[in-house]
Protein backbone atom coordinates (compact mmCIF):
# COMPACT_ATOMS: atom_id res chain seq x y z
CA UNK A 1 0.00 0.00 0.00
CA UNK A 2 1.18 3.59 -1.30
CA UNK A 3 -0.22 6.85 0.69
CA UNK A 4 -1.18 9.21 -1.80
CA UNK A 5 -2.30 13.10 -1.39
CA UNK A 6 -4.02 15.32 -3.50
CA UNK A 7 -4.98 19.06 -2.80
CA UNK A 8 -6.93 21.76 -4.13
CA UNK A 9 -7.67 25.36 -3.29
CA UNK A 10 -11.18 26.55 -3.29
CA UNK A 11 -12.58 29.80 -3.79
CA UNK A 12 -15.52 28.82 -1.40
CA UNK A 13 -16.30 28.96 2.61
CA UNK A 14 -15.61 25.21 4.14
CA UNK A 15 -19.27 24.93 5.45
CA UNK A 16 -20.43 25.16 1.07
CA UNK A 17 -17.60 23.09 0.42
CA UNK A 18 -18.58 20.49 2.73
CA UNK A 19 -22.00 20.41 1.70
CA UNK A 20 -21.05 19.76 -1.68
CA UNK A 21 -18.70 17.35 -0.64
CA UNK A 22 -21.19 14.81 1.33
CA UNK A 23 -24.73 15.91 0.33
CA UNK A 24 -26.43 13.45 -2.28
CA UNK A 25 -27.17 15.72 -5.65
CA UNK A 26 -23.60 16.97 -5.71
CA UNK A 27 -21.72 14.22 -4.28
CA UNK A 28 -23.21 12.20 -7.40
CA UNK A 29 -21.89 15.04 -9.49
CA UNK A 30 -18.09 15.33 -8.21
CA UNK A 31 -17.91 11.36 -7.62
CA UNK A 32 -19.00 11.12 -11.60
CA UNK A 33 -15.45 11.23 -12.28
CA UNK A 34 -14.66 8.21 -10.59
CA UNK A 35 -17.67 6.36 -12.44
CA UNK A 36 -21.05 7.51 -13.92
CA UNK A 37 -23.79 7.12 -11.33
CA UNK A 38 -21.45 7.07 -8.25
CA UNK A 39 -23.58 7.42 -5.11
CA UNK A 40 -23.47 6.82 -1.49
CA UNK A 41 -25.44 5.32 0.96
CA UNK A 42 -24.70 6.70 4.62
CA UNK A 43 -25.34 9.24 7.30
CA UNK A 44 -21.85 9.91 7.32
CA UNK A 45 -22.00 9.48 11.43
CA UNK A 46 -19.02 8.30 13.10
CA UNK A 47 -19.35 4.26 13.26
CA UNK A 48 -22.01 4.18 10.63
CA UNK A 49 -22.05 1.56 7.70
CA UNK A 50 -21.16 3.70 4.15
CA UNK A 51 -21.91 2.24 0.92
CA UNK A 52 -19.70 3.45 -1.76
CA UNK A 53 -21.79 1.69 -5.05
CA UNK A 54 -22.90 2.41 -8.78
CA UNK A 55 -25.78 1.51 -10.25
CA UNK A 56 -24.33 -1.84 -11.28
CA UNK A 57 -24.65 -2.37 -7.75
CA UNK A 58 -20.74 -3.18 -6.81
CA UNK A 59 -18.46 -0.92 -4.57
CA UNK A 60 -17.13 -0.90 -1.59
CA UNK A 61 -18.45 -1.11 2.20
CA UNK A 62 -16.90 0.74 4.59
CA UNK A 63 -17.50 2.82 7.98
CA UNK A 64 -17.10 6.17 8.89
CA UNK A 65 -14.46 6.26 11.59
CA UNK A 66 -14.19 9.84 12.34
CA UNK A 67 -16.51 13.16 11.24
CA UNK A 68 -15.73 16.68 12.27
CA UNK A 69 -18.13 18.69 10.02
CA UNK A 70 -16.61 21.24 8.38
CA UNK A 71 -13.02 20.24 9.24
CA UNK A 72 -12.28 16.56 8.57
CA UNK A 73 -14.10 12.76 7.30
CA UNK A 74 -12.19 9.49 7.95
CA UNK A 75 -13.31 6.53 6.30
CA UNK A 76 -12.47 3.00 6.48
CA UNK A 77 -12.97 0.46 3.37
CA UNK A 78 -13.69 -3.07 5.16
CA UNK A 79 -14.44 -5.08 1.43
CA UNK A 80 -16.48 -5.00 -1.52
CA UNK A 81 -19.95 -4.89 -3.00
CA UNK A 82 -20.62 -7.41 -5.94
CA UNK A 83 -24.24 -7.13 -7.54
CA UNK A 84 -25.47 -5.49 -4.59
CA UNK A 85 -23.47 -8.58 -1.73
CA UNK A 86 -21.22 -7.26 0.60
CA UNK A 87 -18.05 -9.25 0.82
CA UNK A 88 -15.28 -8.87 3.59
CA UNK A 89 -14.38 -12.34 3.33
CA UNK A 90 -12.46 -12.95 -0.22
CA UNK A 91 -9.09 -12.10 -0.89
CA UNK A 92 -10.10 -9.41 -3.10
CA UNK A 93 -12.63 -7.33 -0.36
CA UNK A 94 -9.73 -8.30 2.16
CA UNK A 95 -7.18 -6.70 0.20
CA UNK A 96 -9.21 -3.33 1.12
CA UNK A 97 -9.97 -3.93 4.40
CA UNK A 98 -7.69 -1.52 6.28
CA UNK A 99 -8.00 1.22 3.88
CA UNK A 100 -8.29 4.81 4.71
CA UNK A 101 -9.64 7.56 3.12
CA UNK A 102 -9.31 10.74 5.27
CA UNK A 103 -10.49 14.51 3.96
CA UNK A 104 -8.85 17.37 5.44
CA UNK A 105 -10.69 20.81 4.91
CA UNK A 106 -9.26 24.29 6.25
CA UNK A 107 -10.13 28.25 5.41
CA UNK A 108 -8.25 30.89 5.41
CA UNK A 109 -10.25 34.35 4.39
CA UNK A 110 -13.07 32.63 2.72
CA UNK A 111 -10.68 30.25 0.55
CA UNK A 112 -10.63 26.84 1.35
CA UNK A 113 -8.22 23.81 0.97
CA UNK A 114 -9.23 19.92 1.01
CA UNK A 115 -6.83 17.35 0.96
CA UNK A 116 -7.78 13.77 0.27
CA UNK A 117 -5.44 11.28 1.74
CA UNK A 118 -5.83 7.41 0.89
CA UNK A 119 -4.21 3.91 0.52
CA UNK A 120 -3.72 2.38 -2.30
CA UNK A 121 -2.52 -0.99 -3.54
CA UNK A 122 -0.12 -1.30 -6.56
CA UNK A 123 -2.96 -2.42 -8.96
CA UNK A 124 -5.20 0.52 -8.31
CA UNK A 125 -2.15 3.51 -7.82
CA UNK A 126 -2.75 4.70 -11.67
CA UNK A 127 -6.22 4.76 -11.52
CA UNK A 128 -6.25 7.08 -8.41
CA UNK A 129 -3.58 9.08 -9.62
CA UNK A 130 -5.48 10.03 -12.80
CA UNK A 131 -8.74 10.17 -11.44
CA UNK A 132 -8.78 12.21 -7.90
CA UNK A 133 -7.07 15.55 -9.65
CA UNK A 134 -9.94 15.55 -11.72
CA UNK A 135 -12.31 14.35 -9.27
CA UNK A 136 -10.88 17.59 -7.10
CA UNK A 137 -11.31 19.92 -9.51
CA UNK A 138 -14.72 18.95 -10.27
CA UNK A 139 -15.81 19.40 -6.55
CA UNK A 140 -14.01 22.46 -6.58
CA UNK A 141 -15.71 23.83 -10.21
CA UNK A 142 -19.11 22.83 -8.37
CA UNK A 143 -18.05 24.89 -5.09
CA UNK A 144 -17.72 28.01 -6.78
CA UNK A 145 -20.67 28.16 -8.78
CA UNK A 146 -22.49 31.14 -7.55
CA UNK A 147 -19.83 32.11 -5.22
CA UNK A 148 -19.25 35.80 -5.40
CA UNK A 149 -15.86 37.09 -4.32
CA UNK A 150 -15.39 39.53 -1.53
CA UNK A 151 -14.31 41.88 -4.60
CA UNK A 152 -17.19 41.26 -6.24
CA UNK A 153 -19.33 41.88 -3.00
CA UNK A 154 -17.40 45.23 -1.72
CA UNK A 155 -17.87 46.48 -5.75
CA UNK A 156 -21.66 45.60 -5.18
CA UNK A 157 -21.81 47.16 -1.75
CA UNK A 158 -20.35 50.52 -2.93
Amino acid sequence: MRKLTFSTTINAPKEKVWRVMLEDPTYRQWTSVFHEGSYALTDWAVGSKALFLIPEGDGMVSRIVAHRPNEFLSIEHLGTVKKGVEDITSNEAKSWAGVHENYTLKEINGVSTLTVEMDASDEFLKFFEDTWPKALQKLKEISEQNQATSSELRRKAI
